[in-house]
């Protein structure tokens, strides 16, 4: 976006990428300028988006029942395995869990008089609707144009919510009609000219292929590819909640038999909007154990509302805080930078680094992960081509000018039993963390030296 000047087309390795809308983009953008292009500017969006999420529901538990319910709430869903790993991962995800709990927020208040709980007396028992309905159906567009119709779930969670709320007028609350075309209106800002340049591919692919059919069918290997499988799946979030969550998953099943014997209005809106994010991705096909981290949230704040109230409770609720804050922060400080070293594109990166130049093309072979183009994109001003097999990389690097490929080290000998005297060749074995397995790649590099020598 940068590079191009463009912000309503996200291209990544010179190539329309449909794969989500701009908002994450935007605010990397914003945090390059900031910091330059860069891992901790890519991902410091992410960890802002967190940090906002815990202050969101830090002042939604106080409002709704106590300040101490809100510094529970901030703290379960900050130190959960889930969060601690998407706070820094350069994604769209905290975003939307962002919108999608400011909606649910909103949502709230547009019940509030309905709901009948007692709120800090520091503050107005009914906030102003028109306040909280602009709040609803702005959260609800951004959210969109974070990760897409997904972020609409929280109309849902207010469809629900009239099934045990009587008395309650929500057409006249939520002003369904002006609101969604509100919320239209900002997404079709972006949306217009992204299908208009792209002569609906925005559209057909965004949406097409990355909703529809990812709900259909099994992308990327995430899920099932037969009915039976499919059955056999259906839990796959209700187990790995366990690990998400973790570690205050363990009072999860508690959480359960409470809410089970008694729960009031408020519990069954939080449980209406936990579950319907549960239940759409277990229907989806493609599964993904982080694809229901917006309904985590609303989980912290049920667990936080009432297991503040137990007695005892804050003693284990500070081991357990203390104690995972402090593993997440030795794993932060010392694992993750531990583990980067495996990592074979930055290995690659660092040991071809004085033999690159910026006139370079380069390709791969068998390993097309987007790490490539993130790293080697920061020495080199030409774009990965990742079309290449065996025999389209060797024309590919005997055609004039300086380039490098990347193969896998059991290709190489195929593609060039031996090197021309001016070319190097460096090897690195690591991890493929994104289709867990290991690898062994060599990266070749054709410096283009016989015709340099050779020019006048």
């Amino acid at each position: 976006m940068r590079q191009r000047g463009d912000y309503i087309i996200p291209y990544f390795n010179d190539h329309y990428r449909f794969d989500k809308p701009p908002l994450t983009y935007w605010f990397q953008t914003l945090s390059y300028r900031a910091f330059g292009e860069n891992d901790f500017a890519a991902r410091f969006p992410s960890t802002i988006a967190a940090a906002l999420v815990a202050v969101l529901l830090f002042a939604w538990s106080w409002r709704m029942q106590s300040e101490r319910t809100g510094w529970w709430a901030a703290i379960i869903f900050t130190l959960c395995l889930q969060t601690f790993m998407h706070a820094k991962a350069a994604v769209a995800d905290m975003w939307l869990v962002l919108f999608v709990t400011a909606a649910h927020w909103a949502g709230y208040e547009l019940l509030f008089g309905s709901l009948g709980n007692r709120v800090s007396s520091a503050r107005p028992a009914v906030a102003p609707y028109r306040r909280w309905w602009w709040i609803f159906y702005l959260s609800l567009a951004f959210a969109f144009l974070a990760k897409g119709p997904v972020g609409w779930t929280p109309l849902l969670t207010v469809a629900v919510a009239n099934l045990f709320l009587h008395g309650v007028n929500l057409s006249k609350r939520f002003a369904f009609v002006r609101g969604i075309v509100l919320m239209l209106a900002i997404v079709c800002l972006w949306g217009i000219p992204a299908l208009v340049r792209t002569h609906g591919e925005f559209f057909r692919v965004g949406i097409g292929h990355h909703v529809v059919a990812r709900s259909l069918a099994t992308m990327e290997g995430h899920g099932a590819n037969s009915l039976g499988i499919y059955l056999l799946t259906l839990p796959f979030y209700f187990l790995t909640v366990f690990a998400s969550f973790f570690p205050w998953s363990i009072k999860l099943p508690w959480l359960t038999r409470k809410l089970w014997r008694e729960r009031d209005a408020t519990d069954n809106y939080l449980v209406a909007g936990s579950a319907i994010i549960f239940l759409i991705f277990t229907l989806v096909k493609t599964k993904l154990p982080h694809y229901t981290l917006p309904a985590f949230p609303l989980i912290a704040l049920l667990l936080a509302r009432h297991w503040s109230r137990e007695e005892n409770a804050e003693r284990s609720f500070k081991r357990i805080a203390i104690a995972t804050g402090a593993v997440f922060l030795a794993i932060a400080l010392c694992v993750f930078p531990f583990a980067a070293q495996f990592s074979p594109s930055l290995q690659l990166l660092k040991m071809a680094r004085n033999d690159l130049r910026p006139e370079m093309e380069f390709g791969a072979v068998g390993y097309n992960e987007p790490s490539l183009v993130w790293y080697f994109r920061s020495r080199v001003n030409g774009f990965l081509d990742s079309a290449l097999d065996a025999d389209s990389a060797r024309t590919f690097m005997d055609n004039n000018g300086a380039r490098f490929v990347i193969l896998p080290t059991e290709m190489t000998t195929k593609v060039y039993p031996t090197l021309p005297p001016s070319w190097k060749s460096f090897r690195a074995q690591g991890f493929n963390v994104a289709k867990g397995r290991g690898v062994d790649l060599t990266l070749i590099i054709n410096r283009d030296v016989e015709r340099r020598e050779g020019a006048p």
